[in-house]
């Protein structure tokens, strides 16, 4: 079940249990082991979401993004020499103006994904928004602040971690995380809209086959959708 925006909540002070400490452990030492594969061909990657935040459940993703990606072959092959191999590669697309990105799923819970085209900034700032950290930050074992998709800001603790509603105090959020308002603006105005209407699937969604590379996939959709080619036009890299 997808998690309702909060739209006014006093703050919480959360402490977590051993069990939830443990499970970020887990969690975390998976995402280390890619981003070390990662990292070892040069590529830069961050982990987002939960596991950067710290409020990590049974159901939690590991969310690996290359923001600046070599070509999908150079990663493709830095997973493989590291022994990850991919259950799924997908190329999905929001909706038609949205940054067109390759998915590599490793499991049902683990994906590492980079942009096809060039990011605008307020897709670049989504990451951040929801809380980064890079290999660096990972290894140190740093939390940072970020907004789930209740639209809480967590704000992590020694403890465990505090939360509360972002409606209202967008400005402010914004400050907090460095962020420009427009990022914050438009989440805001996203979430609470599929709270409204649910979720209404995304514009593309194309599986690759074993033999298929993303770039010539990507190649043969511009060639097919004028909405594809647009974006590639105005954003390509």
């Amino acid at each position: 079940m997808c998690k309702k925006p909060i739209r006014y909540a006093e703050t919480i002070k959360v402490v977590y249990d051993r069990e939830r400490w443990n499970l970020l452990k887990k969690l975390r030492e998976k995402a280390l082991k890619i981003m070390k594969a990662l990292e070892e061909q040069h590529i830069y990657a961050i982990v987002h979401g939960s596991i950067a935040r710290g409020d990590v459940n049974k159901k939690s993703d590991i969310d690996i993004f290359i923001p600046n990606p070599p070509a999908s072959l150079i990663i493709e092959t830095a997973l493989e020499r590291a022994n990850f191999k991919p259950t799924r590669r997908l190329i999905i697309q929001a909706t038609p103006s949205y940054a067109i990105k390759a998915y590599i799923e490793l499991d049902e819970q683990t994906s590492i994904s980079f942009p096809l085209c060039k990011l605008r900034k307020i897709e670049r700032e989504f990451y951040k928004f929801g809380g980064e950290i890079d290999l660096e930050k990972l290894k140190a074992g740093i939390r940072v602040p970020g907004v789930d998709k209740r639209l809480m800001l967590i704000e992590p603790t020694e403890y465990g971690h505090i939360e509360s509603s972002i409606i209202g105090r967008e400005s402010e959020i914004a400050k907090i995380l460095s962020l420009s308002l427009d990022i914050v603006l438009d989440r805001v105005r996203a979430l609470l809209r599929r709270d409204e209407i649910g979720r209404t699937g995304v514009f593309l969604k194309r599986e690759l086959a074993p033999d298929e590379g993303f770039e010539a996939v990507l190649n043969d959709l511009a060639k097919e959708n004028p909405a594809v080619r647009r974006r590639l036009r105005l954003y390509g890299f």
